[in-house]
């Protein structure tokens, strides 16, 4: 596969995985471009589909929990998961 090919075929996934994050699929391709011709010469990286992970983004879902305390106070406490 030529290196436009793999750049068409990574490009066309990652906007698959993460629709309408316009400037998220402009940053991972920025960079996709630079750093494809490298991991084409050595093919362990593309075996390793290190590309990919390296663009998969972090979820973290924030939540705020509100409650009364014995006091009769309102109280608020912030958590996230990831």
């Amino acid at each position: 596969m030529a290196d436009s090919d793999y750049l068409t075929d990574f490009l066309q996934g990652l906007k698959r995985r993460n629709p309408g994050e316009t400037e998220f699929h402009q940053a991972v391709e920025e960079v996709a471009v630079d750093i494809i011709p490298y991991i084409e010469s050595n093919p362990r990286y593309k075996d390793a589909i290190i590309l990919e992970r390296l663009s998969e983004p972090d979820r973290v879902i924030s939540f705020r929990v509100c409650w009364v305390d014995d006091e009769g106070n309102i109280r608020a406490n912030r958590g996230h998961r990831v």
